[in-house]
């Protein structure tokens, strides 16, 4: 190959790059590579030369065997094998040697036809991936190379792109479907001669995008973690579109001005995404990527009515809360049970969390995280708001394990009183089994320094409690970093949070329990923490008063002034 080959590739890590006069003539060429936002590490390309393959939290030592023929320790780690992300770290070190590592590579990879025939590499998501990663890295793997790996690496991309067409047919709904027509997208723009198929493919997008994406800028799956997912390819197919000049569709400029504000809606002062419905632990440089293409960079939206979910800022205070019933039983794998659930955080520091999922492992923790209990509302009967499927048949037939029932009228009214802002909630996720309503109130004072909340739990007007039994559970999960001591008079628990801040929690009315908890989405995996727990029963004491207040004296003065303290009347 010439020269002016090699330069034409070698610029094309500056983002989408023209790359049809590298090879002219050809009628099946590749003319642009687009750009991957995601965050790449030079010193893993040292790793990967060596031999270790480090992905999801697992190491795998090749010892001069192919990588692809070496058992994988866990899907997770497969899946990251088999999606080809890991050759931006390659084309991060930019040297011969890693250009000719990820030639092997991909030699490998296409020289073996028992690879394609691997059930987790015909995975839809997975397929859809590993297109868009060998379009985007390909002046890495072209870089310098001669004619015949070319088009060895051509008809394996085309044949890669065939499967991606035909698994249209049978794949799951929600993000999985969004990524696969992006990746169809970025192939109808690389490649020469595929007027056609840009056409047929930015159609499909836009209606699907039209589907998933809701009016204010939620996906339909009410996972947090979906927007980040889809932005991140999103917006480089943004100026895929661009570099080809064609216009993008407007279906696909609109979704991504409504996602852009949901980054800030979710977002805690530490920078981390609130924990609801499937989301694990936040990937800071993915995020910081995403902000970095927000013009508006104004305060976020407080209430998202069509995703189902509010947030109150006062001072340096916030509270997001879930309040939407659980998304479509189609796009419902991933969702929780979380109905009503809060998060808190003071600046910085986060109090009160969800339990998340972790980023690895999830099957063990699935059922636990997806349970009521892993968040911080009330549970009723140790029993969950929502109900998911549980017969191993059916979570095969259905690649997981949907919603199956939950919360219908899910109500949520916003107004400015007098001392601050008050949200009035309440679901009837447990109206069907149990016959009762959980309403949930919260007060958020205008400096920011306390938040009160009641908790009832009562059958509609004229009707009873279902079964002998009413029990239920009040539980707030704290953040690990939270310091926390119950108070003598089991009251009322202090937290200590890392910059020192203090933090009371008082239910003068009932004992308060503190208890141990897991917190799921660490970036280093579970982590150890407590909840505060307060058990009541319905038919005695139906409803719990709560404080967190923020204390403006040492522990010893307000533990000390507490018993003075009166809970403001919370308006009804």
């Amino acid at each position: 190959m010439n020269r002016f080959a090699r330069n034409m590739l070698a610029r094309a890590s500056g983002g989408s790059v023209a790359l049809s006069r590298v090879w002219p003539g050809r009628t099946d060429r590749l003319i642009i590579a687009p750009h991957d936002l995601r965050t790449a590490d030079a010193t893993r390309a040292a790793e990967i030369y060596a031999g270790r393959f480090v992905f999801a939290g697992k190491i795998v030592n090749c010892h001069g065997r192919s990588i692809f023929d070496l058992e994988p320790p866990s899907e997770d780690w497969e899946v990251a094998l088999l999606g080809f992300g890991w050759l931006r770290h390659l084309r991060a070190a930019d040297t011969a040697l890693t250009r000719a590592n990820a030639r092997a590579l991909i030699e490998d990879w296409i020289a073996n036809p028992a690879n394609k025939r691997r059930p987790v590499a015909r995975r839809a998501d997975v397929l859809a991936r590993r297109v868009i990663s060998l379009l985007s890295q390909a002046p890495l793997v072209l870089g310098e190379t001669d004619n015949k790996f070319y088009r060895r690496y051509l008809r394996a991309l085309a044949r890669e792109i065939r499967f991606l067409r035909y698994a249209m047919v049978d794949i799951p709904d929600g993000v999985p479907k969004l990524q696969v027509l992006i990746a169809l997208c970025y192939a109808a723009l690389c490649l020469a001669n595929q007027a056609r198929h840009i056409r047929s493919a930015s159609k499909k997008l836009s209606d699907e995008l039209q589907r998933q994406i809701l009016p204010d800028g939620g996906h339909i799956s009410r996972n947090p973690g979906a927007l980040i997912e889809l932005l991140i390819d999103l917006l480089p197919l943004r100026q895929t579109f661009a570099a080809r000049n064609i216009a993008p569709p407007p279906a696909l400029l609109n979704a991504i001005d409504r996602m852009m504000p949901m980054l800030r809606f979710f977002r805690h002062g530490d920078g981390n995404f609130a924990l609801f419905n499937g989301m694990s632990a936040t990937s800071s440089d993915l995020l910081a990527t995403l902000l970095a293409y927000d013009d508006t960079h104004g305060v976020p939206m407080a209430n998202m009515p069509h995703t189902g979910y509010q947030r109150l800022d006062a001072g340096q205070t916030t509270l997001i809360i879930d309040t939407g019933p659980p998304p479509p039983a189609g796009v419902s794998h991933d969702a929780h049970a979380g109905c009503l659930s809060f998060e808190l955080s003071s600046g910085i520091s986060r109090i009160v969390t969800n339990c998340g999922m972790p980023t690895t492992g999830r099957d063990n923790w699935r059922p636990f995280a997806r349970s009521t209990a892993a968040h911080s509302t009330l549970t009723y009967h140790e029993t969950s708001s929502c109900q998911f499927v549980e017969m191993s048949a059916m979570k095969r037939l259905l690649h997981g394990a949907p919603i199956t029932s939950g919360p219908v009228e899910v109500e949520s009214y916003r107004e400015i009183v007098q001392n601050g802002t008050l949200l009035t909630t309440s679901h009837d996720g447990y109206l069907a089994k149990f016959g009762a309503i959980h309403r949930r109130v919260l007060m958020i004072a205008n400096d920011g320094a306390r938040i009160d909340g009641e908790d009832t739990l009562s059958p509609p007007q004229g009707r009873r409690f279902k079964g002998a039994d009413a029990d239920f559970a009040l539980r707030f999960h704290l953040h690990p970093a939270v310091k926390a001591s119950r108070l003598s008079d089991a009251r009322g628990v202090m937290l200590v949070l890392p910059n020192r801040d203090v933090w009371t929690f008082e239910a003068l009315d009932d004992k308060v329990d503190l208890e141990d908890s897991v917190f799921l989405a660490g970036n280093d995996g579970p982590r150890r923490t407590a909840q505060i727990v307060i058990r009541q029963d319905a038919r005695q004491a139906s409803s719990i008063r709560w404080s967190f207040v923020r204390s403006t004296a040492s522990p010893a003065v307000t533990n000390a002034r507490r018993n003075a303290r009166r809970e403001p009347e919370l308006p009804l």
